[in-house]
């Protein structure tokens, strides 16, 4: 019924809006008194647009209203025009600068001649909602996305997963550089705590997408970019407190342009919760430092920014009995004394510091020319304690040992897992435009050094080595670098060809035993060609319909191969065909936007719904699979003050004859569902404005039920649920003292949802003569309860 009412939206405003007058704007773009052909003539704010002719002449079929047109040929020039009748607006780009705005990111990003599915995430979006919570939950109703929190509240260990597909599959970069943890693959927001103060945009790109730089993009990429420089000094200072003892503190600023070509900018923030979960609290502090030259054809950055964080561990999730009874319940550190009392070790944590640097160069050559040049450093180090009650010694590499005359073979001890590493490298891309064609070659490559190991930091009985003396050491080298080239080619002024092709190259190698005292040797070396091609075609102003193909490689994971070393298999890459349908519809008073795709995919790495010690996601390779469906998302003024912003994903995600060992026989299951993979998610907004300077908004969100494991066993059902959210903003200007107050509330869960977003499945063969096998599997869930009605509230004082 949820989907039918954002069906029926949709459906209604469209109505309304096809039956509103429409006017004609027409003219010529010129240059030096000479026509400028195939200039891209795009609204600002939508993806509607067209390209002048080879007189350069243009004409756009619009409703009445104000509109800002965007011209660019090289150069871009920004028009305001009034639109009530039938309009002549001839544009001139003499004298006009190369727009130097997120140009270190034009290399990556999708635009409305595109053939892929893709919404971006602005920074006024982000600001009505910035008040502590990590990036996937700002992302949380964007289409197709699902969002989930370990210590329930949205701030700490936080992930999402698009189209079903986990972080490990989507690829994530900030200014063009990899984010992605190079061996596992997955990225990690609780070492980017408030970065959201420090982003200018946000674009997500469903599907494979274009080429980009890092790990493959198997089902989604993630395309941020920092704030840019500002022209005027200000300075910011946030103060946002809520819910679970919630509270953060940023202070924003910038210099402004000094000397006519230079700026300083920065941010340094405090976050801290103690989390919806009993002791899930997070402590984070974090940073942000640019300073940027610019000059008329060249911009250099060179950025900085970190985060260090302590949040105790909240990956165990509960069963089904402790979710009735009490669904905060953490048993993070559990254990009892000799008098039978329980208690938890108060240092059950994650502890990890990660600092970031780029250099960014980007310069224009001429009306046709330009390019892009970074160098990156990465440096990252931390560690999980544990206590461990009653553990073996011989599995921490400790000597057995007699006291009055018994055998010790067991000790309570802490123990700390460290990950020590360095990721360094480059990317580059040059850019033609001209005319008909926009050509472009760019690549990377990086370096990735490792090193894991363990140490046991006390023990209660047992008689340890040397202080500190690693119990594993297990060090790891990736390389991975790609050479793409993107070609856009106009044949006429409706009708836009795009060719991607891309070739990466991977080399992994480890060495030395992991935890479990197992020697995990890999050496390995993988060849990917990636090729992407489509085509846009535009039969009407507000029309445009494309399509795309694009196949995808990925190599596996670090944990890939340790589960296959476990399980005595092998592991595989994994490839995807990736065929995506597309019509968008864009007026002013309404924007529809129609994907369907078909992702067919070989040797998948899917989740099978276990976890692993540290709480990671268990995957493995199965045979033949595919994800298909449909995606819609609008916006629709209903009036001045008055939008719906509603979008909905319906799929079918399955495994075709799926095989795996049951009750100690290898059983076929058929056709299943994928793990993971609910085939409805829908969310919606509702923006509202009564008076000046109040926003408000309500956001909701539902997804349907899904299975945690690949057999649809019901013991790995997850219920589906629908929640929703109010946002408030009232900005007041001019106030005594400062510039401008910004208030800003938010309710999250209004309704008091008790819900869960994510588990765990895992089951086990015990012996059973009483059937033919021999052995029996028995079965069991965790889960990862979210955060029932909670408030946050913040205040931004610009100076």
């Amino acid at each position: 019924m949820r989907i039918v009412l954002f069906l029926v939206g949709l459906i209604s405003a469209s109505i309304v809006s096809a039956q509103e007058a429409t006017y004609f704007l027409a003219g010529e773009i010129s240059r030096n008194e000479k026509p400028v052909p195939y200039a891209q003539i795009s609204i600002e704010g939508t993806k509607m647009g067209t390209l002048s002719d080879q007189n350069g002449k243009y004409r756009l079929k619009l409703k009445k209203g104000n509109y800002n047109l965007v011209v660019t040929s090289g150069n871009t020039k920004k028009v305001e025009v009034f639109l009530n009748k039938d309009t002549r607006l001839n544009i001139s780009l003499d004298g006009v600068e190369e727009n130097l705005e997120e140009v270190f990111i034009q290399a990556l990003r999708a635009t409305n001649k595109t053939p892929i599915a893709y919404t971006n995430l602005e920074e006024d979006e982000i600001d009505e909602r910035n008040l502590g919570q990590d990036i996937p939950v700002l992302m949380g109703y964007m289409p197709g996305v699902v969002m989930t929190s370990d210590a329930g509240a949205g701030i700490g260990y936080t992930s999402l997963r698009v189209r079903g597909s986990d972080a490990s599959r989507t690829n994530v970069t900030i200014n063009g550089i990899p984010y992605n943890d190079a061996e596992s693959q997955g990225s990690f927001w609780v070492n980017l705590s408030d970065m959201a103060s420090s982003i200018e945009s946000l674009q997500l790109q469903r599907g494979v997408g274009t080429s980009t730089n890092g790990a493959g993009a198997f089902g989604a990429s993630i395309n941020i970019a920092t704030k840019d420089f500002s022209e005027k000094a200000y300075a910011e200072l946030s103060n946002s407190y809520g819910s679970f003892n919630t509270h953060k503190h940023t202070l924003n600023f910038s210099t402004g342009l000094f000397n006519q070509h230079w700026e300083i900018s920065g941010r340094a923030s405090v976050l801290e919760s103690d989390g919806y979960i009993d002791r899930a609290s997070s402590s984070m502090r974090s940073y942000f430092l640019q300073a940027a030259f610019i000059d008329e054809n060249t911009k250099i950055k060179a950025i900085t920014f970190g985060n260090k964080e302590k949040t105790y561990q909240a990956w165990y999730g509960i069963d089904a009995n402790q979710l009735k009874e009490d669904r905060r319940y953490n048993p993070a550190g559990e254990y009892t004394t000799d008098e039978g009392v329980v208690k938890y070790y108060d240092n059950q944590t994650d502890n990890y510091w990660q600092d970031h640097y780029q250099l960014l160069w980007n310069q224009t050559y001429d009306s046709r020319w330009s390019s892009n040049f970074a160098l990156h450093y990465t440096r990252g180090k931390g560690y999980y304690e544990e206590f461990q009650e009653d553990a073996s010694l011989n599995d921490y590499n400790l000597p057995s040992f007699t006291a009055n005359g018994e055998l010790v073979e067991t000790s309570d001890l802490i123990n700390t897992k460290w990950l020590d590493n360095h990721f360094y490298g480059t990317t580059f891309s040059v850019q033609y435009n001209f005319k008909r064609i926009n050509a472009l070659i760019g690549g990377g490559a990086n370096r990735y050094e490792g090193d894991h190991f363990g140490e046991v930091i006390y023990t209660r009985f047992a008689q340890n080595k040397e202080p500190y003396a690693p119990y594993y050491d297990n060090d790891a080298v990736k390389t991975d670098a790609n050479l793409y080239t993107k070609i856009s080619y106009a044949l006429s002024n409706k009708l836009n060809t795009y060719i991607d092709l891309q070739g990466r190259w991977i080399g992994y190698e480890t060495n030395g035993a992991i935890e479990e005292g197992i020697p995990l040797g890999v050496d390995e070396q993988y060849s990917f060609f990636n090729p992407k091609f489509g085509l846009t075609y535009q039969p009407a102003e507000d029309h445009q319909l494309y399509f795309s193909y694009a196949k995808a490689h990925r190599e596996p994971s670090r944990s890939d191969f340790e589960n296959a070393l476990f399980n005595n298999a092998d592991v595989e890459p994994e490839s995807l065909d990736d065929f995506e349908w597309g019509w968008r519809w864009q007026t002013p008073k309404l924007v529809l936007n129609a994907n369907f795709y078909y992702m067919n995919y070989k040797n998948q790495l899917v989740l099978t719904g276990e976890i692993d010690a540290e709480g990671g996601a268990v995957r493995e390779n199965v045979g033949d699979s595919y994800r298909a469906g449909i995606e819609l998302d609008a916006s629709i003024k209903l009036a001045n003050t008055l939008s719906l912003h509603p979008n909905v994903a319906i799929s079918r995600n399955q495994n075709r004859d799926f095989k795996t060992r049951f009750d100690g026989e290898l059983q076929n299951f058929g056709n299943t569902e994928i793990a993971f993979s609910p085939s409805v998610v829908a969310a919606n907004a509702i923006r509202f404005s009564p008076v000046k300077n109040l926003q408000i908004n309500w956001l909701s969100k539902y997804v349907g039920e899904q299975y945690m494991s690949n057999l649809e066993r019901e013991a790995s059902r997850l219920d589906d649920y629908f929640i929703n959210d109010l946002n408030l903003q009232y900005v007041w200007e001019k106030p005594p003292f400062f510039n401008e107050i910004v208030f800003t509330g938010l309710v999250n869960n209004i309704f008091n949802v008790k819900y869960v977003s994510n588990g765990y499945y895992f089951n086990y063969e015990v012996e059973n003569t009483n059937i033919p096998s021999g052995l029996e599997t028995l079965e069991g869930a965790g889960y990862y309860p979210q955060a029932t009605i909670n408030f946050l509230f913040g205040i931004n004082l610009k100076f």
